[in-house]
């Protein structure tokens, strides 16, 4: 493989310069056909693909026996390109070395390149060029060698292609030079209003040539040539290669490159002067703003007369700006490498220019060398050598004088220059970069309302995209660089603002403008094509004129004439609006022209250019050469104008500064000069990324691709970032927030005891003393600013969603970009965020009210975006607070069985998992108490944040069942069933443990044997527990009962007409039992929104059938483990709560779980005995009643007599046990017994007459509500709707009302105004109908027995821990409304 490969590479590089030059010509095609491409090389079509300006499609001449080999020139420059990207990719492998230091990393070392032995390759590297037979590298490191001898033949294969990658530098180096040194020999004028194009082929090549080999100081060419030749040596018995002594030469020639550089084109030197001199004027115009701004060089109008809407003012001049990068790289380039031509007058000026305001000099890509360094090492050196020279010839010659001065100027110049660049090329391109950002603003809003200007102004057009190019490319390119200073040794960064906002103004303007060429492309074609018809009647008379008879043309260049002419009359006529339509190619057009030129400028062609302008200048027009140049580049309009956009307005170079890129933007994006409209620039510069890969690298492709669809990705992240940021500026205190202050009773009481201090109000803003602002306060002049605020953010979220709905797709390759929905999902995704961060505080769960006002302000904001983007962001939010409530699969939706696995969404989780753990179970030991009164849960101290009435009370869950839906009800539901079964779980237990007990009680309970009774009851395991249990599921019946009655009362407000077809269907529906599948699904529902009567006993049913309770005999013991509970201990720490109307300890929930869990109970145990019935009978019924109606009675009946035997045993247990020792027990039974037939609806409280006469009850209540002072206190309450730091007191119902009319109530519904229970439901054997009942309970749930109904100037506010208030006022109107008692009762 070796050998071979050497073979060829000795057989190629083996080419010294043959006699004959002809035959030197045409080597280059197969020399390089690997970087010229399939598009290069066929010998008819050449192509510049780093500039495809004038010489764009430059054509070979081929039988043109006097004309230059344009085809070379074009060639060559696209070979240094794939030399340079090589070079590019072998610095990559090898992780950027430093060969001049020789510092390698660790990678350069792994990369796979070189041996892993670093001693003896920087060894080699360091002696060059002395031949590794004289290094003694047996003493280096003997081991290392030994490991080559054994690894050379495939050590020598890594190091091939990069030894061939030298061989073509050699090789480039020599076909470049000989081309360069010919065509500066023979061309006779390569000043740029004469020969432009040629020029501009010329001097490309030029700079190719000087980038190609001072990029080659950046790779290892002498470890690679020496490790080469040593591989090779051991694997061909100590024989150099056949190139090794050429490659040392060429290497060594060019170490520095800038040494051999100024040797190689010393010859040339003269001419290089020429053209930077003459393009000197476009420099300086193109520095001077003032200039361009006053005269209008960029302006479509002219600048002294804006009634002249075309501006023919500098028509050529404002051309040649598009070019003036391309003559600040000549400059830079030229002067570097041919340093005499600074001893011209007139290049001080124009190198001070240059240098002044660039850093470093540019080579490929992103690698670059910093130029004033460069121009100090050598540059200066050859200045004080002219100076010298001149000083010691002064005596002998005149000139010298005027050399001397020149040349001390110059180092005066190349010793201070790097100085001021370092202060001013910032400000110099700031300045520029502002002027550009005003004119092409200007420009972009002209032709946008005047299109028809477009085409005649095109040219101007590429000018202003030139330049915002190499200003944009100029920022990013000196974007962290460091320069070290001429005389110190320290390095100075150069100051480059990253938060710079013109470079997105320019980013935009040049979209803005592209896309408006590309719009009126067909315009612009249309006027290209009129152009180019009416030149061709120009040149026909100007090839007859009698000048160019006198002329007497060859054949050949006669004939070239006459086809230019012929292409230009057979363009087609563009008539109507078909112009798109047209097809025209005119590169054989151009391909002539370019051969005409290429004769004519020759000087051994007997026609030249002077004589064409002399014969035709007489005219008083145009000049021949004049009217093909222009039509020349007219005709690119034609057909090569995306080419031309792409020259003048691609940024794909900055894909190598892509990181800089997405800096520059996070900084000024959302800064205060940042436009949302500048997002579609910033992106759409990825799309001509890609275009940077070399097709000589194949792996660039990828790597760049992926590089591109990263940076749009980043991008995009970053903008969804600040809009994200914008939408929760709003969405905040500070925001929205301030703009919803309300004034609490706090504030307000404050507000007034501060004002009634002041005697004279203040004319400023008031403040509360408690620093409380008041509603308002923002319309007070010193409070503007956060207005404004709120202004700005709203209009620039505004603005960048109008941008984004409106931007087109981003393309990168395959991937496409789509911003609109990006912003779909950033907008969703942060409403998401926002809902879950809003649900804790930094004390514990949030107030759902609360809760719901924050996200209410959210979807505000999202809906006002939505006003802008063409997308339903309403839809989006009804899916996010879907997945919040329910994640589970579609499919369980339909599914009325329960899963069994509950898929809840994260949110409600969270929610109901709070509520379960610090309401229902208590598990912080809070003291959560229900109030029946007020239907609301208390605390003794604050549960998180707030105290429980805060959070559980009928409005907070309204507002959750607002927030969450049926979802969130039904999570909060399956909880607490769960937790209920759990309960109803210990009772079981507890009556399968203690049966043989219970039915000794029993048998004791209805013989009357006191004795035996007591004996027993002692015996009963765990009662105390047993009690604690029931009423934890007391309290969590109270709890689902207060969130049927918030969910109806959400449907009810929302939905009326499904919430009263509930309400009126559940009254119809038929008693069953066993009650058929659809019937139980109906009462489910009507039960979740508290529209059945008998709620408590209905949701307990649903738990024993769930969990298949109440299945065995014990159950029917269930009346007598309730009533053992008389005996309990509990009832001597028991006491009433007039405020809350219920017990100390929650024993009221007792009651309710008692009621509900023995009805319950019944329930299923009928429907249990019924199906035993049908599978015993076969089905076969003989009742002549309606065995479902029949089964329902008896389920009633059941329930009644059970709930009185209870109520009998445990008033007779109550009684019995009283003593006037022992009675501290009794009045919390008695009132305990009372709230049992206040709450369930199977026991009238007529059952209770019998062992407890109502006059005792009534004893009771009086002395309780004699002492209660709630109408002075009242009024002196104040909200306990807020932080326990502002107030530990409590509000009274009085307070409530007028704060309660969001809720509404049923007519089962217990009003805030209830004495002993919320609960007291109608039922089915209360048949008195007095006046009282038929008009005012049907608003309001008035208590049916005893005096706890009273008004609501009853009421007082209570502290925590308080049983009863100070004696007060006797509340006698209490006795007004009640309907039972001793004279209406059953």
């Amino acid at each position: 493989m070796a050998k071979s490969r050497q073979q060829f590479s000795s057989q190629d590089s083996s080419m010294s310069p043959p006699a004959s030059g002809r035959s030197r010509e045409w080597e280059a095609p197969s020399r390089w056909t690997e970087y010229l491409g399939p598009q290069m090389t066929p010998p008819t079509t050449s192509r510049s693909s780093r500039n495809a300006g004038p010489d764009g499609q430059v054509q070979g001449s081929g039988g043109s026996q006097k004309g230059l080999n344009m085809k070379w020139l074009v060639q060559l420059t696209e070979v240094a390109e794939g030399l340079m990207a090589k070079m590019y990719r072998l610095n990559q492998i090898l992780d950027y070395p430093d060969p001049i230091g020789h510092v390698f990393t660790e990678a350069f070392w792994k990369a796979g390149v070189f041996p892993n032995h670093p001693k003896i390759c920087i060894l080699l590297s360091k002696k060059f060029p002395e031949h590794f037979s004289k290094l003694q590298l047996e003493r280096v490191d003997r081991v290392a060698l030994d490991a080559l001898h054994d690894s050379a033949e495939l050590q020598s294969q890594s190091l091939e292609p990069w030894v061939q990658l030298l061989l073509d530098l050699m090789a480039f180096r020599e076909h470049a030079l000989r081309l360069i040194l010919d065509l500066s020999s023979t061309v006779i004028t390569l000043l740029p209003h004469q020969n432009s194009l040629i020029l501009h082929a010329f001097m490309d090549l030029f700079c190719s040539f000087v980038r190609v080999n001072l990029f080659s100081e950046k790779i290892p060419r002498k470890m690679v040539l020496q490790m080469y030749n040593l591989l090779h040596a051991m694997s061909n018995n100590d024989r150099d290669c056949d190139f090794y002594h050429r490659l040392v030469q060429f290497i060594d020639s060019y170490d520095p490159p800038l040494k051999g550089l100024q040797e190689d084109l010393n010859f040339v030197s003269p001419r290089i002067g020429e053209v930077l001199e003459a393009v000197g004027p476009v420099i300086f115009l193109s520095t001077d703003t003032r200039k361009l701004r006053n005269e209008g060089f960029l302006s479509p109008y002219h600048p002294r007369y804006p009634d002249i809407l075309t501006n023919s003012a500098h028509p050529m001049r404002a051309q040649d700006l598009a070019n003036v990068t391309s003559y600040r790289e000549w400059v830079l380039f030229g002067y570097l490498v041919c340093p005499d031509e600074l001893l011209r007058v007139t290049s001080i000026d124009i190198a001070m220019v240059a240098l002044k305001e660039n850093l470093v000099l540019t080579l490929f890509r992103d690698e670059y060398i910093l130029l004033h360094e460069d121009y100090h090492l050598y540059v200066l050196p050859r200045i004080l050598e002219s100076k010298k020279m001149a000083k010691s010839g002064r005596t002998k010659q005149k000139e010298v004088d005027l050399e001397y001065s020149v040349a001390k100027q110059v180092e005066k110049m190349i010793s201070e220059v790097h100085e001021q660049a370092l202060i001013s090329c910032d400000a110099i391109h700031n300045e520029r970069r502002i002027l550009l950002k005003q004119e092409i603003g200007r420009m972009v809003l002209f032709f946008t309302d005047q299109p028809s200007l477009l085409a005649p102004n095109i040219q101007m057009v590429f000018s202003a995209l030139a330049l915002a190019q190499s200003e944009v490319i100029w920022f990013f390119q000196h974007v962290g660089i460091a320069s070290s200073k001429s005389k110190a040794a320290r390095m100075a960064p150069v100051e480059i603002d990253p938060s710079d906002p013109t470079i997105g103004f320019l980013l935009d303007g040049m979209d803005h403008l592209c896309c408006l060429v590309r719009k009126y492309i067909a315009a612009i074609r249309g006027y290209a094509l009129s152009y180019l018809s009416s030149c061709a009647g120009r040149i026909r008379f100007l090839l007859g004129t009698p000048g160019m008879v006198a002329l007497d043309l060859d054949a050949s260049l006669k004939g070239l004439f006459h086809q230019i002419v012929q292409h230009l009359e057979n363009i087609p006529k563009p008539q109507g609006e078909n112009i798109s339509a047209i097809t025209c190619d005119l590169s054989d057009f151009r391909k002539d022209w370019l051969t005409i030129l290429m004769i004519i400028t020759s000087s051994r062609s007997s026609t030249n250019i002077r004589h064409l302008e002399k014969a035709t200048v007489s005219t008083g027009k145009e000049g021949l050469l004049s009217e093909g140049n222009a039509a020349y580049n007219w005709s690119r309009c034609v057909d090569e104008l995306e080419s031309q956009l792409s020259k003048h307005g691609s940024l794909k170079k900055l894909y190598f500064y892509h990181q800089h890129l997405t800096a520059v933007f996070r900084n000024t994006m959302f800064g205060p000069e940042g436009r949302p409209q500048h997002c579609c620039a910033w992106l759409g510069v990825a799309s001509s990324f890609p275009e940077c890969a070399s097709p000589i690298v194949p792996e660039e492709v990828t790597k760049t691709g992926r590089d591109a669809v990263l940076y749009v990705e980043s991008l995009i992240e970053s903008i969804m970032g600040g809009l994200e940021g914008l939408i929760n500026i709003l969405d905040s205190e500070g925001g929205f927030g301030a703009l919803e202050i309300q004034l609490l009773p706090e504030q307000a009481a404050s507000y007034i005891n501060h004002a009634s201090k002041v005697s004279i109000p203040s004319t400023k803003s008031p403040k509360l003393a408690a620093g409380f602002p008041l509603p308002g306060h923002e319309s007070y002049p010193e409070n503007n600013s956060s207005i404004k605020m709120l202004e700005a953010a709203m209009q620039r979220l505004t603005n960048l969603c109008s941008v984004l709905n409106d931007m087109e797709p981003i393309c990168v390759l395959n991937h496409v970009f789509v911003l609109r929905e990006y912003m779909r999902e950033c907008i969703l995704g942060n409403f998401r965020r926002r809902l879950l961060a809003v649900l804790k505080t930094d004390n514990d769960l949030q107030r759902p009210s609360i809760l719901e006002s924050l996200i209410r302000r959210h979807i505000s904001i999202v809906l006002l975006t939505e006003q802008h983007i063409s997308m339903d962001l309403t839809q989006g939010i009804r899916e996010v607070l879907l997945t919040e409530a329910f994640s589970g699969p579609v499919s369980s939706l339909h599914l009325f069985d329960n899963p069994t696995e509950q898929h809840t969404g994260s949110a409600a989780e969270a929610v109901c998992n709070w509520y379960i753990e610090n309401i229902i179970k208590d598990i912080s030991g809070a003291g959560i108490l229900f109030a029946p009164i007020h239907k609301c849960f208390k605390s003794t101290r604050p549960v998180g944040g707030y105290f429980a009435d805060s959070v559980a009370d009928l409005r907070e869950l309204q507002a959750f069942v607002r927030i969450f839906g049926g979802y969130g009800v039904d999570r909060l539901d399956r909880l607490l069933k769960e937790h209920t079964a759990a309960l109803l779980n210990c009772i079981d237990t507890s009556l399968r443990s203690n049966r043989e007990v219970l039915e000794a009680i029993a048998g004791s309970l209805h013989s009357g044997d006191r004795i035996e009774r007591e004996a027993s009851m002692k015996q009963i395991v765990d009662a105390d527990t047993v009690i604690e249990f029931c009423a934890q599921a007391g309290l969590a019946m109270a709890f689902v009962g207060l969130l049927a009655e918030a969910a109806g009362a959400v449907l009810e407000e929302g939905a009326p007409l499904i919430y009263s077809l509930l309400a009126e269907v559940v009254k119809h529906i038929p008693d069953e039992v066993p009650e058929k599948k659809e019937i139980r699904r109906l009462k489910g529902v009507a039960n979740s929104i508290g529209v059945v009567c008998d709620h408590d006993s209905q949701w307990v049913r649903s738990v024993l059938e769930e969990v298949g309770g109440a299945n065995d005999g014990s159950w029917s013991l269930l009346p007598y483990l309730f009533t053992t509970f008389m005996t309990s201990n509990v009832w001597n720490t028991t006491a009433f709560n007039v405020e809350t109307g219920g017990f100390n300890n929650n024993i009221h929930c007792l009651a309710r779980c008692i009621s509900a869990v023995i009805a319950g109970s019944e329930y299923v145990r009928l429907e249990r005995e019924h199906q035993q019935r049908q599978s015993f009978s076969n089905g076969r019924v003989d009742e002549t009643l309606d065995p479902e109606i029949q089964s329902h009675l008896s389920a009633e009946a059941s329930i009644k007599s059970t709930l009185q035997l209870f109520v009998k045993f445990s008033a007779g247990i109550i009684l019995d046990s009283w003593s006037e020792t022992n009675r501290s027990h009794l009045v919390a039974q008695l009132i305990f017994l009372d709230q049992l037939c206040e709450i369930s609806p199977y026991l009238p409280r007529s059952s209770l007459e019998p062992y407890v006469p109502y006059a005792i009850l009534r004893s009771i209540y009086s002395q309780y509500y004699t002492n209660n002072p709630s109408s002075l206190l009242a009024l002196l309450s104040v909200s306990p709707r807020h932080s326990p730091a502002v107030s530990l007191a409590h509000a009274s119902p009085g307070v409530r009302q007028h704060r309660a009319d969001s809720p509404q109530y049923s007519a089962y519904d217990s009003g805030y105004f209830k004495g002993s229970s919320s609960h007291g439901q109608e039922h089915l054997y209360d048949n008195d109908s007095g006046t009282l009942r038929g008009t005012e309970n049907k608003h309001r749930n008035v208590r049916r027995s005893g005096p706890l109904d009273y008004s609501s100037s009853r009421k007082t506010k209570f502290v925590e821990g308080s049983n009863s208030g100070s004696t007060g006022p006797s509340p006698l109107p209490r006795f007004a409304v009640s309907r039972s008692g001793p004279l209406a009762y059953k």
